[in-house]
Formats: C-alpha cells, structure tokens, sequence
C-alpha cells in the first residue's frame, strides 16, 4: 500500500486524487493533507480519510480545525512550517503537489531532500527554480512524475529512450477561448469570457493563463528543466480537439504521441503507480467517433505571452520567476478589474526588463525576486 501526503487536498487535482484514492483504498493510503484556506471542505476530507497531519495556512482557520477534529486525534499545523511538515511526513511514500504559486517551493525541496517520490501538478517550481529541483532530485534519487496531462504525455513518451535519441518535444495546446478571435477584439476581453475554457474546468488563475497561453509558455520552461532539452527544441502546437497531450520527434523520424480522452484521473493514477499501470473504469478513447484531428501552430503576435516565456527561458537564471511573478500579479488585477485582458502581457514584458538577472540564485534569491517582481508589476497596474 502507498501512503501519499497530499498538499492541495482542496483544490482540482487535489479532490480528483483523493477520488482516486477512495475508489482504490487496497492501493493507496493517505497520511496528510494540506490546503490554502478552504477548511469546510478540509475537515469533510480530513473525516473520510483520517489522515495523521493536516496543514492549513492561516492561524485562526488552524484552531478552528483544531476544535472541530479534536475527537479525531489529527493533527493542526499552519503556514510554511505546517506545510514543510506535511511535505515531510515519517512513513509517507509519495507527495503530492497541487498547490500553486510560490508558497509550495520550500515544501517540495523538503519532500526530495526527504527521499519522498513526488507527484506534481504546479509548474511554478521547475519554472522559478529548475536548477535547485532538479539537483536536490539527483542528490536524493527519488521520482518525480508530472500530473498536468502534456507533461504526463512526454514523461510516457521519453520512457524507455535515451535523451540523445530526441530531436524535439511538442508540447499541444487546446488554444483557450479565444484561439478564433480576431486581434483587435482582445483588446474588449471580459473576464467571464476569459473564464469560459472551451475543454477544461480549472481554477481561474490557470483558467486566465490558458486564454492569454500563458501556461504553454510555463509548461515550455518546465520541460526545459525537467527533461534537460534545449529551448529550441521544444515547440508549441494547437490542438483543439485536447487528445493528444504532447508528442516526442525522435532522430530517426518516429513521432510518438500519447492520447485519451480529457480527463485528469488518466495522468493522475499514471504519476501514483509509476512504474505500474492500475486498472481503472475511466473513459475510453473511441476514435473512430471522433474522426478528425487538427492542428496549427501558434500565433505569437496574437498570444504575446509565449513569446515571453521563450525570452526568459533563454535568459535562464531569475527571469524565470519574474516572468511567473509578474503574471500572477497581472491575471490577479485583471480578475479584480484593474486591467485589461491585453494589458496582462504588457505589465510582464516591463517588469522582466527592470530586472537584473541573477545566473546562479539560491533559493532565498529567488524569494527575494518574486517579492521585487511582485511589487514592481503592482505598480505597474
């Protein structure tokens, strides 16, 4: 049986793991959970599957948790440490990363650095801090399987094959909202248009980051780091159809693809039994009723924000984490009506050329530069 500590438990992935879970309770155990705020739905988790640790980020909603499962004998913790905690657990074989932004960067050099195998769904982690990852998971010898569904797809892909063997990755992309609209009618975006994806139900930050493509600009940058491959290697193709996840180009020609139908569960139980595969009742891939598949390339003028990706995955070093920094501060305003939809791009591109790049940052840098990057780009709006 594997016992998984869980930080995210509240949020998408983090409620479809623990559905996995519940239908495969001889498989999995679960040892903690953790949350950023939703504690109602923490404590109905916490009561299903009586983990030993929960970690909540705030104080007062700690003690609040604390009262209400105190019969249960579960332990409260809060904020960093209450995370760290979690990432770190005794016993716990696998955790789960589904918690986004910043906030899970120490917890999950906590869990490698603990020989803990990883299963992660946030991409800020190998965007701002690739290299530091990427060490400490050598220096432990641990997994670290992808969960977002294009990196599940060239994990599968690359199995089995030497890197040398790879001439490019193309990662595929359903487009968001607006891969139709003309130009000039961005500039007229409103929010609940920009939070109507027409494949996936996502949170509203990954939701923005989808229509702007945004998130095929991080996910570029995180397979950089995660599969040590040239920038220039790596490419972006419009998929509208979402059934194929990501592909690998191989030297001699080959293409190899991986494809099902758009479901979460699929790369979800994929990074959980690695290297086994578990029988599930998930949907089927039927192709013969989807008939057609199409595909196109982007455009960069139309979707700035790939482009600067591109730039500061060129740039290495802290850009990485200004760009990331910068765009969750503009999607954060364009929420709140501050900004426009078009205005999300601008804000990036003028804080990434404030900054002066640090090559080799440690973590405590690259801190420091999220919180430079954070406020320069509130100004901004």
């Amino acid at each position: 049986m594997k016992k998984l500590s869980i930080i995210g438990s509240t949020g998408s992935i983090g409620r479809t793991t623990l559905d996995v879970v519940s239908h495969h309770k001889n498989e999995f155990k679960v040892l903690a959970l953790a949350a950023k705020e939703n504690i109602s739905l923490l404590e109905k988790q916490a009561r299903i599957f009586r983990p030993r640790v929960i970690a909540v980020w705030d104080e007062e909603k700690a003690q609040l948790l604390r009262k209400k499962l105190s019969a249960l004998r579960i332990k409260v913790v809060n904020g960093e440490e209450g995370l760290r905690e979690v990432a770190r657990i005794t016993q716990c074989n696998q955790v789960v990363f589904a918690l986004s932004g910043m906030k899970g960067l120490r917890p999950l050099l906590d869990a490698i650095r603990a020989k803990k195998d990883i299963a992660i769904a946030n991409k800020e982690p190998l965007v701002i801090a690739g290299p530091l990852i990427k060490d400490a998971i050598r220096r432990s010898n641990v997994k670290f399987i992808p969960i977002d569904s294009e990196h599940s797809a060239i994990f599968q892909c690359l199995a089995g094959s030497k890197r040398e063997y790879v001439k490019k990755i193309i990662i595929t992309a359903s487009g968001g909202p607006f891969i139709d609209y003309p130009d000039h009618l961005l500039r007229t975006v409103t929010i609940e248009k920009a939070l109507r994806h027409p494949r996936w139900k996502m949170g509203k930050k990954i939701t923005i980051d989808s229509a702007t493509m945004m998130n095929k600009g991080l996910e570029v940058i995180e397979a950089m780091n995660l599969y040590d491959i040239d920038l220039k290697r790596i490419e972006i193709l419009i998929h509208r159809e979402s059934i194929i996840h990501s592909l690998v180009e191989y030297i001699d020609g080959s293409v190899i693809a991986q494809l099902s139908t758009t479901d979460m569960c699929f790369p979800i139980v994929y990074a959980l039994t690695y290297p086994e595969r578990l029988q599930n009742n998930f949907s089927r891939l039927d192709l013969a009723k989807i008939k057609t598949l199409s595909f196109k390339k982007p455009d960069y003028k139309k979707f700035p924000c790939i482009r600067l990706a591109y730039q500061a995955g060129a740039c290495g070093g802290t850009m990485p984490a200004v760009l990331n920094a910068a765009n969750e501060v503009a999607v954060e305003q364009f929420l709140n009506k501050k900004i426009a939809f078009h205005s999300i791009a601008t804000i990036i591109q003028s804080v990434m050329k404030k900054h002066k790049i640090i090559q080799t940052p440690t973590i405590d840098t690259i801190i420091t530069v999220d919180r430079w990057a954070r406020e320069e780009a509130e100004k901004l709006c």
